[in-house]
C-alpha cells in the first residue's frame, strides 16, 4: 500500500509557486529520499501532507486520508522534524514526553527516556541552554517516541555529530523493518544513498526525478585506470564502451559507458600492470538535477 499519494498537487504563494503538479507516492515500509535544492518545494510538500498549509490544487493524501480534512488523525500517527527546528526555551525531554504525551493519549515517557538515554541527552535540561545538535536530539525524540507509522524528517542529522548520525541511522532501519515508513529530507547525497532505496527529486517546485536508487546506478558512470607494463610495446587499440580521457605509453584513464563485463574481458587480453575501476558517483548524478 502508498502510505502518500500526491496528485497534481500545486501550491501558490501569491504569484510564486511552491510546488506545481506534484504527483508522488510513497510506498509503506520504505526509506524514500526526498531531494531538491532549497527552495525547490520539499518542506512545502511536507507541510501540505502535515495539513499545515492547503493545496492551492490537487489533492494529498496520508494512509489514504485526506490531508486537508483528516490533519487531526493523520498527525496522530505521524513524527515530524522540521528543517526550522524552534522550541520554548523552558522546555526538557521530560516535559515534552509527558506534554506530547497527553496530546497523544498515551506514554511516551518510557520509549522516550531509552531514546533520550542512546542520544546522550539530559533528559531535564531547558531548550534555552542546549546547543543546535542537542535541540535537534530532542525534536527527533519527539518525533520517534511514538513509533509512528510515517516519519517525515527535514534534514534530521543537521547539526548532528557523526556518532549522532549513525545512531539515528539505527533508529530509522529499525523503524522500517518493523513496518513503519520513512521520508527523508537531505542534502547530505551519501547518506541517502546508505540509507534509501527510492529517490524524488524536485527543482523549482517540480519532480524531476522518481526513480529506485538501484536504476539510478545504473545511469553513474564508472571511472577507470590502466596502467601499462613498461615492456608491453605497441599498445591496444581502444575498446568500445569507454570515453577515454587520457591516453599515454604509461597510463589510460577513462569513464565507462558500456557493460562492465565486455571491458574487463578485454583487460584480461592486455598488457596491464595495474588497473583500478571506481564504484559509480550518484552523487554527480543527484547534482546534474541540482544545476
Amino acid at each position: 500500500m502508498d502510505v502518500v499519494t500526491v496528485e497534481k498537487l500545486t501550491k501558490n504563494y501569491g504569484r510564486r509557486v511552491g510546488v506545481e503538479g506534484l504527483n508522488l507516492r510513497v510506498a509503506e515500509g520504505t526509506m524514500f529520499g526526498f531531494l531538491g535544492p532549497n527552495g525547490s518545494g520539499k518542506t512545502t510538500t511536507m507541510r501540505v501532507l502535515l495539513g499545515f498549509l492547503n493545496p492551492s490544487a490537487g489533492e494529498a493524501r496520508v494512509f489514504g486520508m485526506d490531508c486537508r480534512r483528516e490533519s487531526e488523525a493523520i498527525k496522530a500517527e505521524v513524527g515530524y522534524l522540521p528543517g526550522d527546528l524552534r522550541l520554548p526555551s523552558w522546555l526538557t525531554c521530560r516535559e515534552a514526553l509527558r506534554i506530547f504525551g497527553r496530546v497523544r493519549r498515551r506514554d511516551l515517557l518510557t520509549r522516550g527516556m531509552r531514546l533520550a538515554e542512546e542520544f546522550g541527552l539530559d533528559p531535564d535540561t531547558r531548550a534555552r541552554v542546549m546547543s543546535r545538535g542537542t535541540r535537534q536530539k530532542l525534536g527527533l525524540v519527539i518525533a520517534l517516541a511514538h513509533n509512528p507509522r510515517l516519519l517525515i524528517l527535514d534534514e534530521p542529522t543537521a547539526s548532528l555529530d557523526p556518532l549522532m548520525q549513525d545512531k539515528l541511522y539505527v533508529q530509522l532501519r529499525e523503524a522500517v523493518r518493523t513496518g513503519g515508513t520513512v521520508l527523508l529530507s537531505s542534502h547530505t547525497l551519501n547518506e541517502v544513498e546508505d540509507l534509501c532505496g527510492h529517490v524524488a527529486i524536485l527543482r523549482n517546485g517540480r519532480l524531476v526525478a522518481d526513480e529506485s536508487l538501484e536504476a539510478l546506478r545504473s545511469k553513474a558512470r564508472r571511472r577507470i585506470t590502466i596502467r601499462w607494463r613498461t615492456d608491453a610495446g605497441a599498445l591496444p587499440a581502444p575498446v568500445d564502451g569507454v570515453d577515454w580521457v587520457k591516453r599515454d605509453a604509461r597510463q589510460w584513464r577513462g569513464v565507462v559507458r558500456g557493460p562492465v563485463t565486455i571491458l574487463l574481458r578485454w583487460i584480461a587480453e592486455q598488457p596491464v600492470e595495474d588497473v583500478s575501476l571506481e564504484s559509480p558517483d550518484l552523487a554527480e548524478i543527484f547534482r546534474g538535477y541540482y544545476v
